[in-house]
């Protein structure tokens, strides 16, 4: 069974979040069902962009890197506070474990950001939310910033706004099974 760690910040945003759930859960259900997901946070509750409460599976703390086969990260809303848990040393730090175990990683939007303030993409190409405060500061962090939809780079996937979700996510179903069973789920989800 492939395992996904969906991690999340306060501030995340719910439909980039929904979308990894849906494709991994939708590959368990009706797929080649090798895929599980499981959430993770600083604290047990987080508050998503527009204040919604979700309970997570693991806290970080709790996380046996060995367990898992990607990590997934939605990007989210400043307002709503999401640098404030992206940008946490224990946050960045599970970034760079999975980097070094040689998993992949997945992000959508401004989840970008914490990957390249953990500095695992430095001298390596990514794309952001598509706005220039959010490309200068993925620049700032030594990321070659690509203006394109979806940018992979020494398996890390980087998007630029929730429209690519999707696309996103099954991309990410396609590395942890195949091209065939993802396609088969596009089809099967209507995308």
């Amino acid at each position: 069974m492939k395992k996904v760690l969906l991690l999340l910040a306060d501030g995340f945003e719910t439909f980039e979040a929904s979308a990894f759930i849906d494709v991994i859960g939708w590959n368990l259900a009706e797929g080649d069902n090798s895929t599980e997901l499981f959430t993770c946070g600083l604290k047990k509750e987080i508050k998503s962009s527009f204040n919604q409460r979700f309970i997570v599976d693991y806290l970080v703390d709790e996380i046996d890197i060995n367990s898992f086969d990607a990590l997934a990260i939605p990007g989210g809303f400043e307002v709503y506070g999401f640098y404030k848990d992206a940008y946490d040393e224990k946050f960045l730090d599970l970034i760079i474990a999975f980097k070094s175990n040689s998993k992949i990683i997945a992000s959508i939007c401004a989840g970008a950001l914490p990957i390249g303030k953990s500095g695992i993409l430095k001298d390596k190409k990514g794309t952001v939310y598509n706005s220039e405060i959010r490309r200068e500061a993925l620049k700032g962090f030594g990321v070659n910033v690509i203006h394109q939809p979806i940018v992979i780079d020494d398996n890390v996937i980087t998007s630029w706004n929730p429209s690519t979700a999707i696309d996103v996510a099954l991309l990410l179903l396609e590395h942890l099974t195949n091209k065939t069973n993802a396609d088969k789920i596009r089809q099967l989800m209507g995308f």
